[in-house]
């Protein structure tokens, strides 16, 4: 399956989540209380206390290929698509630098901040769909005409 799009305009957005937020959930809701259709992170930094993890060696038929870290790590980078099922990639530094990186699941808990910033292509729409190759809801882009 794939699927590709012509360009669109952009909208963006500043969040900052503080102590205590859980980033996926907050950016989640952010997303759904202003309707956008096409949201992803251009950039965010920051701090975390807690982090579950989906590994790279994961598959359809073995998701449990998870790591659940508790301790203060650096956002050194979060990329992905926020719309209702999102998929989001982190990649955290702890203390002594060393990163660890992998498939947002959740329990991002902010540790001081979370400095995020939210795009939108304002003329498409993400949506997912299950893709029988891979095993996983992979993401639909279609064109849709502004609205807002």
């Amino acid at each position: 399956m794939s699927s590709a799009a012509s360009g669109s305009s952009l909208r963006v957005y500043a969040v900052r989540l503080g102590p205590g937020q859980e980033l996926l959930t907050s950016l989640v809701a952010f997303v759904e209380e202003r309707g956008l259709r096409a949201p992803f992170i251009v950039t965010c930094v920051g701090s975390v206390t807690k982090a579950t993890l989906r590994l790279a060696n994961a598959s359809a038929e073995n998701t449990n290929q998870v790591i659940r870290l508790s301790e203060r790590m650096e956002i050194v980078s979060l990329v992905g698509t926020l719309n209702k099922e999102a998929h989001l990639h982190i990649c955290l530094a702890d203390k002594d630098g060393r990163t660890v990186g992998g498939h947002v699941l959740g329990d991002l808990e902010v540790f001081t901040t979370a400095e995020v910033v939210v795009g939108e292509a304002t003329d498409l729409q993400f949506t997912r769909e299950m893709d029988p190759s891979t095993g996983f809801p992979e993401l639909l882009v279609q064109t849709c005409s502004q609205t807002n």
